[in-house]
């Protein structure tokens, strides 16, 4: 799992530090679905422990590995969808998209928090534990989210459709990440995992040297009022 770890660290890294050049774009492109790839995989390992009952990491190190293949396996096909240079744009029925990976991870987050959120209220109704209803709820939501974002991705969404990509950022955003989220009016801007490169200098009476060191910020947030 570490080295799987490293690997996606390094396609994130490359992915967001390469000039905007259309090979940088599809490089950038199989990046974003690479690592939604792997968040996905390790939520879904995260559902299948919860319906299992089972307390051992096998199923997240499985989903992992699974997620990042597919993430890599749906950024080729996002590739052959467009030109060079042109900004890939997916419009979903719940979200709108830069990649497609992006619309099973959100309606995977979607689908965990409302079968959560129905089975707890369920419990309440008939006096059973809660905290079973939040595990056994928010893992079949997980799967069910997952499922039908898949559906959503793949054969519901409208897209790609170039002119709106044209017209989906007028403005540079304030925040950076893989995951990204707009407000219509864009007064609230989040951004998740952003990699990047920090320099630090080191300065001595008789020697001057830098040193560089990844690092990745996990949240952006820009509110405008």
């Amino acid at each position: 799992m570490k080295k799987s770890l490293q690997l996606l660290f390094i396609i994130s890294l490359l992915a967001s530090v390469f000039p905007q050049q259309s090979k940088a774009q599809s490089i950038k492109l199989v990046g974003q679905n690479t690592l939604n790839g792997a968040i996905n995989g390790v939520l879904l390992g995260g559902a299948t422990m919860a319906l299992q009952d089972n307390d051992k990491f096998g199923p997240i190190r499985v989903g992992l590995g699974t997620g990042t293949l597919y993430g890599i396996g749906v950024g080729i096909h996002d590739i052959s969808l467009i030109d060079k240079g042109q900004q890939f744009y997916l419009s979903g029925t719940f979200n709108d998209a830069t990649n497609s990976s992006v619309i099973p991870l959100l309606d995977t987050i979607y689908g965990a928090a409302g079968g959560a959120l129905i089975a707890s209220s369920v419990a309440l109704i008939i006096k059973e534990p809660l905290a079973n209803a939040l595990q056994y709820g928010s893992g079949i939501g997980a799967w069910a989210g997952f499922g039908f974002g898949l559906v959503d991705a793949f054969f519901l969404a409208e897209g790609p459709d170039f002119s709106q990509a044209s017209t989906l950022s007028p403005s540079p955003s304030n925040v950076d990440g893989f995951i990204t989220y707009e407000n219509a009016s864009r007064s609230v801007e989040i951004g998740m995992i952003s990699p990047s490169m920090f320099k630090q200098t080191t300065m001595s009476a008789s020697t001057l040297s830098t040193s560089w060191a990844p690092s990745v910020t996990v949240m952006n947030l820009s509110v405008n009022l």
